[in-house]
């Protein structure tokens, strides 16, 4: 693909840098932006911008937060004695999409993948296992996708917690085998969600 302008093919790089977006997707949308006024490039450019800047992870769960302290972890009405554990921030968005599940979360940052290199090193358990030592912890509930590394870190997390005075329950299996969380549709991951069970390890 032949590009005539320099300055056209080097926002095209920067686009196709994004996951999922290809190079003629990406040039249709560079094309899209030549065409918009200054002042929208310029609220464009600079919510990307604050997006950077003013966007950080809650200390409590590692989801995203303007705030030190995201606001589900602040809420009082919540129920701060069961943690969801997921595997990332949009994870959090489908299952706070049900508007049923009133406890918190716990954010891994990523599921266990030797062939990726991901080890349980990479991820955020260590503050998982503190909040289970602080005796305020009721029940954690293992929200990670039905897929053969979703189901090897459920299970490194409950030889890490099985001895812990705390229920450790799972997701029906009303979500698909191989289907990452993030694309059940809000009915399945509900009734998932409502009818979760004792985890049975293999």
């Amino acid at each position: 693909m032949k590009i005539p302008s320099k300055h056209l093919e080097n926002a095209v790089e920067q686009i196709s840098s994004l996951p999922g977006i290809g190079k003629r997707t990406a040039l249709r949308l560079a094309l899209n932006l030549i065409n918009r006024s200054e002042e929208e490039i310029k609220m464009f450019a600079e919510s990307l911008l604050d997006l950077k800047h003013h966007v950080t992870k809650c200390q409590e769960c590692g989801n995203i937060s303007d705030q030190e302290t995201c606001t589900i972890c602040i809420n009082p009405n919540r129920e701060h004695g069961t943690i969801c554990v997921v595997e990332d921030i949009r994870d959090v968005m489908a299952i706070e999409g049900i508007e049923s599940y009133k406890g918190i979360y716990h954010v891994l940052g990523g599921i266990i993948s030797p062939m990726d290199g991901v080890g349980p090193g990479e991820l955020n358990i260590q503050p998982l296992i503190e909040k289970a030592n602080s005796g305020k912890i009721n029940e954690i509930i293992f929200a990670l996708s039905p897929t053969m590394e979703g189901d090897t870190t459920s299970f490194y997390l409950y030889k890490k917690l099985k001895d812990k005075p705390i229920d450790i329950t799972t997701l029906s299996r009303g979500v698909s085998v191989g289907t990452e969380l993030q694309y059940a549709d809000e009915l399945t991951l509900s009734r998932s969600l409502l009818n979760r069970h004792k985890y049975q390890s293999q």
